[in-house]
């Protein structure tokens, strides 16, 4: 599925890999923007080319959507050149630059469109999505960031992505809620130090990898095909082991970029924050505990005639990630010391 790509496909996906690098060397605010509108215009045919019904729906969603950001994006940057010298305008200037940018990655309360685009995508797509599409609005957000704006923002993704989760009965959807949970600790961590944001999105796109890596081998995409169909309980351990390592959990590899972000909150005496974040991600855990309890126990529901048939030897590649993430915590007290 992911790798039977022809030269359109390559084409497009090439430009979409090299669009973010336009974006983020870029030594202009215009520069950003022809980045940006070449990431969208490349993403587009990727989303539309798969043989799913909702596909054409999610590419004119995020057609529309994109063009809406990228519109304010361009006429925020035009008003700042004009408006140089009137510094009492920079602060409104700023919020509204930020919030096109946070409107371009699916972060809350930009976020209604990220949950329904994700639906009609295949399980890659949302790879891309959930990970690659974030880089290049989250690098122009460091360069220029309202600080206090983004303390807001930061809290309202973690409390949407919770929330937003405890119902699902799509992994799509599921996923997308979870991935607008941690772009609030992305940004927390953008905060800090570039340094700490690239370990972040590094481990949360291999954790993310994994899952989508998983579904699509198993051919994955609502909550009850979790509890009817007939994994070994191998493949239900490490399910298990990779929710947890997303949810942050202490023994796994998924907590340890976590673990930097509350050390620099508790220093910074940042306490409201780091409960509303520690809470949050208690809620996150529960949402995947409830799935992984249930499709420990179902065993009742196994039947004889529903096989699977695992598509390419790729599952074996999955167990070795998933071991990394079990072994998480040596690795990060390694690092940490």
């Amino acid at each position: 599925m992911f790798f039977n790509m022809n030269s359109n496909k390559m084409f497009f996906f090439f430009m979409l890999f090299f669009s973010t690098f336009i974006s983020i060397s870029s030594n202009s605010w215009l520069g950003c923007w022809i980045g940006l509108e070449i990431n969208l215009l490349s993403f587009i045919p990727l989303i539309s080319n798969t043989k799913n019904l909702l596909s054409s729906e999610a590419a004119l969603k995020y057609f529309l959507t994109q063009s809406i950001a990228s519109i304010n994006f361009l006429f925020m940057i035009l008003m700042k050149m004009l408006l140089l010298k009137n510094f009492e305008f920079n602060n409104l200037i700023s919020i509204l630059i930020n919030s096109s940018l946070l409107m371009k990655m699916g972060s809350a309360p930009f976020h209604f469109w990220f949950p329904n685009i994700i639906e009609g995508l295949s399980w890659f797509n949302c790879f891309i999505l959930m990970t690659w599409q974030k880089i290049s609005p989250m690098i122009l957000l460091s360069y220029y960031m309202n600080i206090n704006f983004m303390m807001i923002i930061m809290i309202f993704n973690v409390i949407i992505g919770s929330i937003g989760s405890m119902n699902q009965t799509s992994l799509r959807k599921l996923m997308s809620f979870s991935s607008i949970n941690n772009l609030g600790w992305m940004l927390a961590a953008l905060m800090i130090s570039e340094n700490l944001w690239l370990f972040y999105l590094l481990l949360y796109s291999f954790l993310i990898s994994i899952m989508c890596f998983m579904f699509n081998n198993l051919n994955m995409y609502m909550i009850n095909q979790l509890f009817s169909i007939n994994m070994n309980m191998f493949m239900k351990i490490f399910l298990f082991i990779n929710f947890l390592s997303l949810g942050g959990l202490p023994p796994f590899l998924g907590f340890f970029p976590k673990w930097i972000i509350i050390n620099f909150l508790i220093i910074n005496k940042m306490n409201i924050i780091l409960f509303i974040f520690i809470m949050m991600s208690l809620i996150m855990l529960y949402v995947y505990f409830r799935i992984i309890y249930f499709t420990i126990l179902f065993n009742h529901l196994k039947m004889k005639w529903l096989k699977i048939f695992i598509k390419n030897k790729l599952i074996l590649l999955i167990n070795i990630f998933s071991m990394i993430s079990l072994m998480g915590m040596i690795i990060s007290t390694f690092f940490f010391y």
